[in-house]
């Protein structure tokens, strides 16, 4: 296996989780019975460029497909966070009527819908059909295929080159990472600028967030190695904003290295540093990640047994893709997670990958005794408890499973380390 950015060869394991099927994969009822599909999930370190990958185990065609299941627009404050942006935006970069944004990834228009409210001219590029035609519905125009260089040639032929070009939570699903990013160049107008937003690896190391890494996310950026890859194709950062998102991301800010008109922020170069001292550059510092996953998954198994033997009905709430990944790492079935609550109808009345816990919608709380709710997307369990609250205050414990176990109990609902 050779690095999908600068071909070195691979020889540094960071984890193997064994076999797992992809983490969207959910099954019908009357597929249970059938042979299921898995794959390996390792996730290896290039000691040349430092870039955090896995291998492509199933073609990105097939796994964003018609029956792709993620939609952003299912959080409140994912849909927050993305108005907020539009308004920074269109004050930064000066957008108005003449101006052209163009999101790649656009999943279900999210994010566009507020462009598309001030009157600035956007476009859609987002593979998943299923995604695409809301984001149709809502009346952004959204072409529905892969972004890469052929098809940046094209629209800039067309006239429709970025002055904002966006990437939000979509460079870690790219395989062919020097394609993409050439792409994102060729697409982007002299003065124009790109924002990109991914997980930060420092907090998936830092943090042990082991479940963030399934087949979709093929790549893991530090800040270091982002920039190697963004110069190598003759972009150059000139900002980074450090975000809450996703158990903490980055999202930086990129223009062609011969545009003068941007100054450098000094946010680029603290960023820099900070990831050198901590040794983000030396394969030292990834010592012990698998150590501290076995742990966590110790810890899960043994919290959610101790529970079952105290006569306590564990549900999981978020049939997440990282949830997937937790779920199938220890071994989870539904003796120990009866069901799993999500608010995605595409998600309900299907079978969670691997573990074949059933998925119900949020109506299933109502109908249930609910001792403990085990938070799954544990990047949203502010917004989740807020939501359930009212759960919380007839008796339920919510869980989050990673990197510690904690309990948020009525009725104060503070933070308690179980493990």
């Amino acid at each position: 296996m050779e690095c999908r950015f600068c071909n070195h060869p691979l020889e540094h394991t960071l984890i193997d989780l064994g076999h797992a099927p992809p983490s969207n994969a959910f099954l019908l009822p009357e597929k249970l019975s059938e042979p299921e599909n898995t794959y390996p999930l390792s996730a290896k370190i290039c000691d040349n460029c430092m870039l955090v990958q896995v291998q492509e185990q199933k073609d990105h065609k097939e796994i964003f497909d018609q029956n792709y299941v993620y939609f952003s627009s299912m959080s409140q404050d994912w849909l927050a966070h993305a108005r907020d942006y539009v308004q920074m935006a269109k004050k930064r970069f000066d957008l108005n009527l003449e101006s052209r944004v163009v999101e790649i990834a656009s999943n279900d228009g999210y994010l566009l819908q507020y462009f598309k409210e001030q009157g600035i001219p956007s476009l859609g590029i987002e593979p998943a059909s299923g995604t695409a035609q809301i984001a149709r519905n809502k009346g952004i125009e959204t072409l529905e295929e892969f972004f890469n260089t052929n098809l940046a040639n094209k629209l800039k032929s067309e006239g429709r080159s970025a002055d904002l070009l966006i990437g939000n939570n979509v460079l870690a699903h790219v395989p062919n990472i020097n394609d993409f990013v050439r792409g994102m160049k060729l697409i982007l107008k002299d003065r124009g600028a790109i924002t990109m937003e991914f997980p930060h690896l420092m907090h998936l190391i830092n943090d042990s967030q082991f479940d963030t890494i399934y087949h979709e996310h093929f790549s893991y950026f530090s800040f270091n190695t982002v920039k190697k890859i963004l110069e190598h194709h003759g972009l150059e950062l000139f900002d980074v904003d450090e975000l809450k998102t996703h158990g903490g991301s980055l999202r930086i800010y990129a223009k062609h290295r011969r545009d003068k008109s941007k100054e450098i922020s000094p946010k680029v170069s603290e960023l820099l540093e900070r990831e050198n001292k901590a040794g983000i550059g030396e394969l030292e510092y990834y010592n012990g990640f698998d150590l501290r996953a076995e742990k966590i998954k110790r810890n899960v198994l043994k919290y959610l047994i101790s529970e079952r033997e105290n006569g306590r009905n564990v549900i999981a709430y978020g049939a997440a893709a990282k949830g997937n990944t937790l779920l199938n790492y220890c071994g989870i079935k539904n003796d120990l997670i009866p069901f799993a609550i999500d608010t995605t109808p595409f998600k309900q009345g299907k079978y969670l990958p691997g573990s074949h816990i059933p998925v119900y919608s949020e109506k299933k709380l109502k109908d249930s005794k609910i001792d403990t709710l085990l938070i799954l997307p544990w990047n949203h369990k502010e917004e989740i408890i807020r939501k359930l609250k009212y759960l919380g205050e007839k008796g339920t414990k919510f869980v989050v499973p990673v990197p510690d176990i904690i309990e948020y109990s009525s009725p104060d609902f503070n933070p308690r380390k179980v493990y």
